[in-house]
């Protein structure tokens, strides 16, 4: 039987972004490994029908010594598996699994979702990763891009210039599991943001906002986070700065969830103001697909979701001026003006990023490979 490797650096990960290729691939009769740090959700992967392999992976460190052991972990796996191709997803795997395949006769299929900070920063950590990415990644066999923007810094650089590249509509959405779900007119417009928590996704801006925006309208207005706090990434908020907000009243902040459809469908209107260098949020196109407006920053990624006063606004990244402008548009809209809005947002996700049409350039992507092995 076919193997087909599927690696990220969290289980988390390829549970919640990727489970629909899973089950694709395996309804094609490949046999599908799920390589990635052991967490809550490896189990859920086995459950799906993966063989999973436990991987160490430094998310965001720097230590040469865990990324060598790291290398060789991968290099190991590919030594004893008999894989035929792997998808590689997030920057250390685009690298060292990439990199470890070549060295087995093992085909790549990268996801480039966002280069982050890698190709602002000129620091010595900045510039290792650039040049990890140029030795690792003329050794894959095709390239996913999420943006335009990152493909032509690709080839600007000369990252790739022998490697086949593609567009995806970012990770793409489950039209099926997030449905068109109208807010309730309760008199209070509730804004949510999902995302790491991160300083760079915007966060110090959408606190700043809440808090602007809170004193002007009190509680007509609610402003929330979701996603994980505390991580590994010296962008990150602490625990302490968070309770700091919640405490002062100017946000909720609720944790984590693997079923976001339920908080997306109860807020009016989703806020991403990053100014980190993104794919294509994934949180932006399910609210967009739950028929949410948006408003995001005018950013590599971000505005691939809005069309600016016709599903949302777009502001200007680091402006907290700028994010209250446009907040301050969704808030005074009537309630139908704000619910017609979120039904453009649906029609645009469904006609630009169906998460059938990634699937389905994965699933070509792997027979190219395997008609070229």
């Amino acid at each position: 039987m076919t193997s087909i490797a599927i690696s990220s650096n969290t289980s988390w990960y390829l549970y919640n972004f990727r489970k629909n290729t899973i089950f694709s691939l395996i309804e094609q009769g490949y046999k599908v490994i799920a390589i990635a740090p052991k967490d809550e959700y490896s189990t859920k992967l086995s459950e799906l029908g993966c063989e999973f392999i436990h991987i160490d992976i430094d998310q965001g460190g720097t230590n040469p010594v865990r990324d060598i052991k790291t290398f060789s972990d991968f290099y190991r796996i590919y030594k004893m598996k008999n894989i035929d191709v792997v998808l590689n997803f997030t920057p250390k795997n685009n690298i060292y699994s990439t990199l470890a395949a070549h060295f087995n006769g093992v085909k790549s299929i990268n996801n480039i979702a966002g280069l982050g900070i890698l190709f602002i920063n000129e620091n010595i950590t900045s510039k290792i990763a650039r040049f990890l990415y140029k030795i690792s990644q003329s050794k894959a066999s095709k390239l996913f891009f999420q943006n335009e923007e990152d493909r032509a810094l690709f080839l600007e650089k000369k990252i790739t210039t022998s490697v086949a590249t593609d567009r995806l509509p970012g990770s793409g959405v489950d039209l099926g599991r997030f449905i068109l779900s109208p807010a309730l007119d309760d008199g209070t417009v509730r804004f949510l943001l999902i995302a790491r928590m991160l300083y760079d996704k915007g966060i110090n801006q959408y606190v700043e906002a809440a808090r602007v925006l809170r004193e002007k309208y009190r509680n007509k207005v609610e402003f929330q986070l979701l996603g994980f706090l505390d991580v590994d990434n010296p962008s990150a908020v602490s625990k302490s700065d968070m309770q700091a907000w919640v405490d002062e009243g100017i946000v909720n902040y609720l944790g984590i969830s693997d079923s976001v459809e339920q908080d997306i469908a109860k807020v009016d209107c989703m806020v991403l103001p990053s100014y980190y260098r993104e794919g294509v949020p994934k949180s932006l196109l399910e609210a967009g697909a739950m028929g949410k407006p948006i408003v995001t920053t005018d950013n590599i990624g971000c505005r691939e979701t809005v069309d600016s006063g016709i599903n949302g606004f777009l502001c200007e990244p680091r402006s907290s001026e700028s994010l209250i402008e446009k907040l301050t548009l969704i808030i005074e809209m009537t309630h139908s003006e704000r619910l017609s809005m979120g039904e453009k947002s649906r029609l645009k996700i469904e006609s630009e990023f169906d998460e059938k049409i990634v699937i389905n350039k994965y699933l070509e992507a792997v027979k190219n490979c395997l008609v070229d092995k």
